[in-house]
């Protein structure tokens, strides 16, 4: 009867202690990162992924983009990033469910459309992106392996298939 005592609020104390001992391994698992190129080769920022169950916010710190001007933002769908053609190896943006590209579009949008970003007066961006219809790891909607890119241009959010944005300027892999 006495061990019983003890062993209860023992283990009631230890229970939750193993649990948190498992958040960082999940906490690991949710993230990815991204190093971004550009045109050159040059590695030119990075990106942070990080998983919140609901899709994924996305950190960017990235150098080197148009001044002071409006680019488009996008998940593409291959992780390749070759600047010898373009980044064309990169693929068209992740639409696994075939919808219409952009926001304003009937059908739309695709799950790697994104809002464009501001680029400052020093060619730098430094901004923290929401894309609710992604996730990491998941099986149809899943963003790792894929690719994050840059277009020179602001997307129109409605043309077809891509929102008239321009060259593809920087490209990351993600990891």
């Amino acid at each position: 009867m006495a061990g019983g005592v003890i062993v209860r609020p023992l283990l009631a104390f230890l229970a939750p202690l193993f649990l948190l001992a498992c958040v960082p391994a999940k906490a690991q698992d949710a993230q990815a990162d991204a190093t971004f190129i550009d045109a050159a080769g040059e590695a030119i920022g990075s990106a942070r992924l990080l998983d919140s169950g609901d899709g994924v916010l996305i950190e960017l710190d990235v150098r080197g983009l148009p001044e002071n001007s409006w680019v488009a933002f996008h998940i593409h769908e291959h992780g390749a990033c070759d600047p010898a053609d373009g980044f064309e190896s990169a693929g068209d943006h992740f639409n696994p469910d075939d919808r219409a590209h952009g926001y304003f579009a009937s059908g739309g949008p695709h799950i790697g459309d994104m809002p464009n970003q501001y680029v400052g007066a020093d060619g730098t961006l430094l901004a923290q992106v929401f894309n609710h219809l992604v996730s990491l790891d998941g099986e149809e909607n899943g963003a790792r392996g894929r690719s994050l890119m840059f277009h020179e241009g602001a997307d129109d959010y409605s043309s077809q298939p891509s929102g008239h944005a321009g060259d593809r300027i920087a490209c990351a892999v993600i990891e």
